[in-house]
């Protein structure tokens, strides 16, 4: 909004100098500049995100399988977890030793975090495995991955508009700089007696 009053209050006016035109110029087309391209890099860079997510998705559901784990017996606490105050976020989650069918049909047997409360011998739960029955990370979700491309698409709009405005504010820098030597070069040439009486100003 800036722009636009600068651009016409410089309009008509005699006092004004092609610098402060061109400040006000250079001011609306990075305003326009936010307004328009910010955004359509971010829709780009977020729709791009949103396509190489998606097919991660889809690859990591294809990868990865869903099985069913069957207790042996429970496991002491992890020497890493003897401290209670850090088990605070796994308090639902206990070790166990179970075994499990991969989906090639080979068997296997390991120690596994359980989602138990008081795992038993022979209660059941889930895990997610590869091919060859090798424990991985659950899936990335189809509504995790749009999430995640949604802002990476907003970071990329706001990193554009920070560009736009670092340039605009580079580029005034110039201009005042250029401004600031036009003047000593002024002063220069009228002299160190401008404005003493005799001096022929």
């Amino acid at each position: 909004m800036r722009a636009i009053r600068g651009l016409w209050r410089w309009r008509r006016n005699p006092l004004c100098r092609a610098t402060d035109l061109a400040e006000a110029w250079v001011a609306l087309v990075a305003l326009l500049l936010i307004l328009l391209a910010a955004p359509v890099v971010g829709l780009l860079v977020g729709d791009t995100a949103d396509d190489a997510l998606q097919r991660s998705v889809r690859s990591q559901h294809e990868a990865r399988h869903l099985v069913t784990a069957t207790v042996v017996r429970k496991l002491d606490r992890s020497p890493l977890d003897s401290d209670p105050e850090t088990s605070s976020g796994r308090d639902l989650r206990n070790r166990v030793l179970a075994d499990w069918t991969a989906p090639d049909g080979t068997p296997h047997q390991g120690p596994v975090l359980a989602s138990l409360k008081d795992p038993r011998q022979g209660d059941t739960f889930r895990i997610w495995t590869d091919r060859h029955g090798r424990m991985v990370a659950r899936p990335l979700d189809s509504a995790t991955a749009s999430t995640h491309a949604v802002l990476a698409g907003f970071g990329a709009a706001l990193a554009a508009g920070g560009l736009i405005e670092g340039g605009r504010r580079l580029i005034v820098w110039r201009m005042v700089r250029r401004r600031y030597a036009r003047w000593d070069q002024a002063w220069d040439k009228a002299g160190p007696d401008w404005g003493r009486t005799g001096a022929g100003s």
